[in-house]
């Protein structure tokens, strides 16, 4: 995890192509001291990154974004609010790439869409 402590995976499923994971933030962690003082956001960076973990985690490999496309941010996350967020990625490997599909939502609001390209490292 690049980001020590700002999230836990609460639970993450697989089914062939498709990721289902619950991921609940941690409202507390420094990074939202700045991103904003008195009205914490969750910084865009920080559910890319998210994505990547979880793609990593559900391929087995070390990826490096190499193309974000589509990125959508529908709604604000606050964590002080809305602490709990679902994602859904479609992950689909493709020689030395793995490209995914991904929708983050919380309650029933879509929060962030995403179409990423990831070279594989290792």
């Amino acid at each position: 995890m690049l980001i020590e402590g700002l999230y836990t995976v609460e639970s993450f499923e697989k089914e062939e192509q498709i990721v289902k994971a619950t991921v609940k933030l941690n409202a507390a962690h420094k990074v939202f001291k700045g991103h904003f003082p008195g009205n914490p956001v969750m910084p865009g960076v920080c559910m890319i990154q998210i994505i990547k973990e979880l793609t990593e985690q559900a391929t087995g490999k070390t990826l490096f974004l190499s193309v974000a496309s589509n990125v959508k941010f529908m709604a604000i996350i606050n964590p002080e609010k809305n602490d709990t967020i679902q994602l859904t990625l479609t992950v689909t490997e493709e020689g030395n790439t793995v490209k995914v599909k991904n929708t983050t939502t919380f309650d029933d609001t879509l929060a962030l869409k995403l179409s990423a390209t990831f070279t594989v490292l290792t």
